[in-house]
């Protein structure tokens, strides 16, 4: 290879020097970026000339189908063909990304399906009131519990497989119910599943997407979060209903006794199989190409690790306002429910059913409110929507004048909307810090244990 002069040569080696985007994989847009880079070296400021008479040298190393792209002379000036490089990435990012939204939208909705059927496997069995009581803490356990390790451990794996073991893991959980454990140690290893799956499933975003890209990403995300929470209570429901459980009942297997019989242990089956399709959504989430960090041998050494993290993301700037923001968010929202249900009963004479419909209309709200905000916000603006933390706690306040629902309805949803308006943006921030700061994984550990905690 023969140089015009010092600058072609310094050229052509800073080019080379470009690697290429890890999150498009191979095939046609992997070796466009090649292709693009050799030609924006022959036409930019330098014009190294990069190149010779004949066909590319990429060419040798194409399928027949890739040369469709690639091919052209290079004694002829070059067009880029339709596919650009940043077309091409952003089809390969819209495709995972959807993947990811259809594997978390399963499993979610199969969490709370299951947390219905679980309290009806504990009425059947009699138990005391106070172990349905103690379910949602026993799932939330282990986000406190396992946070310095689930966070490691999902910066160790691909994303994708931390998350199709976590999914195992909750069907392990399904299983201990259906074989006789009792619903509430089976529940605990349910939440086991879901503490390892909550960071490989943000973390995966700060990886797949731009940082342009993280608002949206988390609007969809929550909004997704919501439905599923809300469906999955519905279905959970009609699983342990008189009219689904019997159909489910129905089927039998000849020369095989399942042991399935009761509406709740149904229930539990037909939710095996969600999270199996969970599952298989886990198997086709792409690689993203990140570099992994390997688990220590000695797991106690991750303790000091986790307390570093934790103190450097609460000493940066960034990092403390959103996770502040956050956490007490996600305080002031936990006990807001209970807040609607007492006060449902004294201001509208509701009982607790109709009580929790009010409920249900705060989260219709919180996913419109998180979707807005994937479509008006950017990243680069999201600490400018803290102001509505504060508006939300001025109107909670005239809670002590509404006497009606049907002005109650929208003053809900409102709330609710201002909410999900508010904590996508401040997600997004966090995981964009946190990421940059100590690796995804480890950032949402933090982030989940300083909200359960």
């Amino acid at each position: 290879q023969s140089f015009k002069g010092t600058l072609d040569a310094m050229a052509v080696g800073v080019g080379l020097d470009h690697r290429p985007d890890a999150r498009i994989g191979h095939g046609p847009a992997h070796a466009l970026q090649v292709v693009t880079q050799r030609v924006s070296m022959n036409s930019g400021l330098y014009r190294t000339w990069h190149e010779g008479r004949g066909w590319r040298k990429t060419e040798a190393i194409l399928t027949p189908a890739e040369h469709a792209i690639t091919r052209c002379r290079l004694d002829k000036p070059y067009k880029l063909p339709a596919i650009s490089r940043t077309d091409a990435t952003l089809h390969f990012m819209k495709r995972g990304f959807y993947i990811i939204m259809a594997a978390q939208f399963f499993s979610s909705l199969a969490d709370q399906a299951l947390f219905v059927a679980a309290v009806q496997l504990l009425k059947a069995d009699g138990a005391p009131a106070w172990q349905q009581a103690a379910l949602v803490p026993l799932f939330a356990l282990f986000y406190v519990v396992l946070a310095p390790f689930v966070g490691a451990f999902a910066d160790a794996l691909p994303k994708g497989r931390v998350m199709l073991l976590s999914n195992g893991i909750k069907i392990a959980g399904c299983l201990m119910m259906l074989f006789g454990t009792h619903p509430l140690m089976s529940y605990a290893v349910v939440g086991l599943g879901a503490a390892a799956y909550s960071p490989a499933k943000y973390g995966i975003l700060t990886e797949l997407l731009p940082a342009s890209q993280l608002v949206k990403a988390n609007g969809w995300i929550e909004g997704l979060t919501i439905a599923s929470i809300i469906l999955g209570v519905l279905l959970g429901g009609q699983l342990v209903g008189v009219r689904l459980s019997s159909m489910l009942l129905g089927f039998d297997f000849p020369f095989v006794d399942t042991g399935v019989d009761t509406p709740a242990e149904a229930a539990v089956s037909a939710l095996i199989l969600v999270y199996l399709l969970a599952a298989w959504f886990n198997t086709r989430i792409p690689d993203t190409g990140v570099e992994m960090r390997p688990m220590p041998r000695r797991l106690i050494s991750l303790l000091p690790d986790f307390w570093i993290c934790n103190t450097r993301l609460w000493r940066d700037r960034l990092g403390q306002i959103t996770l502040a923001t956050t956490t007490l968010f996600w305080g002031a929202l936990g006990n807001l429910k209970a807040i609607v249900l007492v006060w449902a009963a004294a201001a509208l004479s509701y009982d607790v059913t109709q009580a929790s419909a009010l409920v249900g209309v705060v989260a219709v709200g919180t996913a419109v409110g998180a979707l807005v905000a994937s479509l008006k916000m950017k990243l680069d603006r999201a600490t400018t929507v803290i102001p509505l933390g504060i508006g939300m706690g001025l109107l909670v306040l005239l809670l002590n004048i509404i006497t009606n629902v049907w002005v109650a309805a929208p003053f809900f949803v409102f709330l609710g909307a201002l909410g999900g308006f508010l904590v996508v943006p401040m997600n997004a921030l966090l995981q964009h810090r946190g990421h940059n700061l100590m690796g995804a994984g480890r950032s949402i550990a933090v982030q989940n244990f300083n909200e359960q905690a």
